[in-house]
Formats: structure tokens, C-alpha cells, sequence
């Protein structure tokens, strides 16, 4: 009898206190409408292919820019002579035993980078055709364009803003999501495989091309080790704010109930066909049927 009424009281206790949790205020930022945002940046981040159908006015340009800009950048930080990235280090080792330019050897390694998308099942996309033609094109461009040589303290300035600028055009340029170029598609897929972030990845890839590059003979220095440190983290703190935003679905007629039973429209974490969508909390369903009864075409279960 003693030991009844005991687990009688012990579960009475574990009760209460579950009745305490369930009244209890949410923490903020907490909830079933806690929907990923660029004010948290260690949220995943948008970055998986959109088609190119949706909104191109909107995010071509931002695709070539980023592009132009990255290919620039480049020839700024080879312009400093303080020691390039490790990319550059990579092409300049292979200039010394070709004849083609800078731009044009940065295209074929492109290609030949692409063959390590297989293993992570990447495919490409317009961006990666546009990175390999538009990053060849600005590059030379730039090259052509910015004298030499150069005063130290300006060839140091050059240095600083290379990076910055690299680091921001990768953003700019990924963050379209047309899919990436065969570099930063190296590094997207293995942060995917992986579940590791972008920093880590990009960090462990740009030092791992600079020792071969260094091994063939190209130009290192301290702004390759700023470059290689640097780079990650740059890219990253941009990203919340250039990674785009898929279209949200249009709310149902008024009166209109999900069909229970059928498959979601793939928007939202749970089943459903994939839209290239990263909202992947399990939460963000029954936060659409809160707000407006559901999406259009979606069918929650």
C-alpha cells in the first residue's frame, strides 16, 4: 500500500510539472513560428538552387555582379604583390608552365573542378557557366585595367580590399542562387555533405589549393595567408544579407481547408515535392496553417 501511494505521488509530481511547462511563456524567440532569418546568422542560410523562372529580373543581375566583382577583386589582389589567394597561387603556378593568361587558366581549372561535384552530386546550373566565362573575362579585365607598380601603402590598401571585396562578391554572387560556380560549389556541397559550416569549409579548401599551388611554383605571401584566414568568415557575415528569398506561396481562398491526407507543396519541412525551399524546421507547417490556413496547392498532412 506504502509503495502505491509513493508512485501515486511520484507521478502526480512529474504531471504538475509538466503542466507548469506547457503554461509557461515561450522564451523568446522560441515558438512554432520561429522561421530561420538573417538576424540569426548560424541559421542554414537559403542557398540551394532556385529555378530560373522565378524572378530573374531580380537576381540575374545580382549574378553578374557578384561574378564581375569577384573576377575583379582578383586582379586587385594580384596587383598588390603581396601575395595572392590561393586560387590565384594555383593559376599563377600553372602559368609557369603554359602560355595561356591568367583568366583563361582560371576557366579550364573550373572545368576540371567540376569533376569534383560527381561525389557530392552537384550539378550544373547558368551561374556555373556564368562563373567560368564572366570570372575569365573580368579577371583579364582587371589585370588590364589597374597599373603597376605600385606604392607600398597602396598596394597594402589593395590587399585589404581585395579580400573584402572577394569575400563580398561570393555572397553577392551565391546568394542569387542560380546555383554556384565550380569553386564555391565545391565549398556549398561539402558544407552540405558535411553539416560542417561555410567558414570551416571554405576555410579547409582555399589552404588546401594554396599548398599545391605553392608546390608548382606560385607566388605566396602574407596576403595569402590573410586571404586563406579571412575569406570564410568575410563570406559568411554577407551571406544573410544577398542570400534570396523563394517566393512565399499565395494564402488560400477564404474558406478553402487543406486536404488532409495529401502531400505538402514541399514549402515546408514534412513531405512534399522539393521547391529548393530551406526552411526546413518542422514548426514552420503548423505556422502557415496558424497564420492563413495553409499555402495554396499545399496540402499539409
Amino acid at each position: 500500500m506504502q509503495q502505491d501511494s509513493t508512485n501515486h505521488y511520484g507521478r502526480e509530481h512529474l504531471r504538475r510539472r509538466e503542466e507548469r511547462r506547457a503554461s509557461a511563456p515561450p522564451e523568446k524567440g522560441a515558438g512554432p513560428t520561429r522561421l530561420m532569418s538573417r538576424t540569426r546568422p548560424s541559421s542554414p542560410l537559403p542557398l540551394t538552387y532556385v529555378p530560373v523562372g522565378e524572378r530573374p529580373l531580380r537576381r540575374l543581375p545580382q549574378l553578374l555582379l557578384g561574378l564581375a566583382l569577384y573576377g575583379f577583386s582578383l586582379s586587385v589582389m594580384v596587383r598588390a604583390s603581396l601575395g595572392v589567394n590561393p586560387w590565384s597561387v594555383l593559376y599563377e603556378g600553372l602559368e609557369n608552365y603554359t602560355s595561356l593568361s591568367f583568366g583563361t587558366i582560371s576557366a579550364v581549372v573550373g572545368v576540371l573542378v567540376l569533376l569534383l561535384w560527381i561525389p557530392l552530386k552537384q550539378k550544373p546550373t547558368l551561374g556555373t557557366v556564368a562563373n567560368i566565362l564572366v570570372l575569365a573575362y573580368s579577371s583579364d579585365l582587371g589585370l588590364s585595367l589597374i597599373p603597376q607598380p605600385l606604392g607600398l601603402p597602396t598596394r597594402a590598401g589593395l590587399l585589404v580590399g581585395g579580400v573584402l571585396l572577394n569575400g563580398l562578391s561570393v555572397a553577392v554572387y551565391v546568394g542569387a542562387r542560380f546555383g554556384p560556380g565550380p569553386r564555391d560549389g565545391l565549398m556549398t556541397g561539402a558544407s552540405a555533405v558535411t553539416g560542417r559550416s561555410i567558414r570551416l569549409v571554405r576555410t579547409v579548401i582555399e589552404i588546401a589549393v594554396l599548398a599545391v599551388g605553392g608546390l608548382l611554383g606560385g607566388s605566396v605571401g602574407v596576403g595569402t595567408v590573410l586571404y586563406a584566414l579571412a575569406v570564410g568568415p568575410v563570406t559568411q557575415f554577407f551571406l544573410p544579407w544577398f542570400a534570396y528569398r523563394s517566393t512565399p506561396a499565395r494564402p488560400l481562398p477564404h474558406g478553402r481547408m487543406p486536404r488532409a491526407g495529401s502531400r505538402g507543396c514541399g514549402r515546408h519541412s514534412g513531405a512534399g515535392r522539393p521547391t529548393g525551399s530551406p526552411l526546413l524546421e518542422p514548426q514552420v507547417g503548423a505556422a502557415c496553417r496558424a497564420a492563413h490556413g495553409g499555402c495554396e496547392d499545399c496540402r499539409h498532412e
